[in-house]
C-alpha cells in the first residue's frame, strides 16, 4: 500500500511521528507536506497535492495533518472524486474505510495524541471498502452528488 502524506507547519510534529510509525510497519509513503515549521505553505495547497495523488491512483491512501484536521479535510474534499474525513477515534477510522470508502483521513496535532493517532491510523489502514457491501448504495449517492456539482 502506497500512502501520500502531508502536513502544514502546525501538523508537522504529528506527521513526523506518524512517518516513523509507517516506516516501522513497512508501509511505502511519500511526504508531500512541509518539512520545517518555517514553511508556511497553506494547508489547502498541501491537501490538494495529496488529494490529487490519491484520486489519480498514484497512491492508495492519503494522510493529512494540520491543527485540527478540519481545514485539511475541507480542502481535500474540494478535489472532485475524493472522500476525506477527520478521524480522531478508532471506530470512526474503521467506518471511514468500511462504510464510506474514505481514501484520505485527516488528524489534528492540537486534538489527538501521537499514540492515539497510531491506533486510529491502524484501524483505518487495516480495513477497506468492499464493492457491493451494505454501504454501497450510500457511497453511490455521495458519488452522484459529487458529479452533480462538479462543474
Amino acid at each position: 500500500m502506497k500512502i501520500a502524506v502531508g502536513a502544514d507547519s502546525v501538523g508537522l510534529l504529528l506527521k513526523d511521528e506518524i512517518l516513523k510509525f509507517l516506516k516501522e510497519e513497512g508501509y511505502e509513503y511519500e511526504d508531500m507536506g512541509v518539512k520545517s515549521e518555517d514553511d508556511k505553505t497553506f494547508y489547502a495547497n498541501i491537501a490538494e497535492k495529496v488529494a490529487l495523488a490519491v484520486r489519480d491512483d498514484d497512491f492508495d491512501r492519503g494522510l493529512l495533518f494540520c491543527g485540527t484536521g478540519i481545514g485539511m479535510s475541507i480542502s481535500a474534499n474540494k478535489v472532485p472524486g475524493v472522500y476525506a474525513t477527520v478521524c480522531h477515534d478508532p471506530y470512526s477510522a474503521e467506518r471511514a474505510s468500511l462504510s464510506n470508502d474514505a481514501k484520505i483521513i485527516t488528524m489534528g496535532y492540537r486534538v489527538i495524541g501521537k499514540e492515539t493517532a497510531k491506533v486510529v491510523l491502524k484501524h483505518w489502514l487495516d480495513n477497506s471498502f468492499e464493492k457491493g457491501c451494505r454501504s454501497q448504495s450510500n457511497v453511490d449517492e455521495v458519488e452522484k452528488l459529487d458529479k452533480k456539482y462538479r462543474k
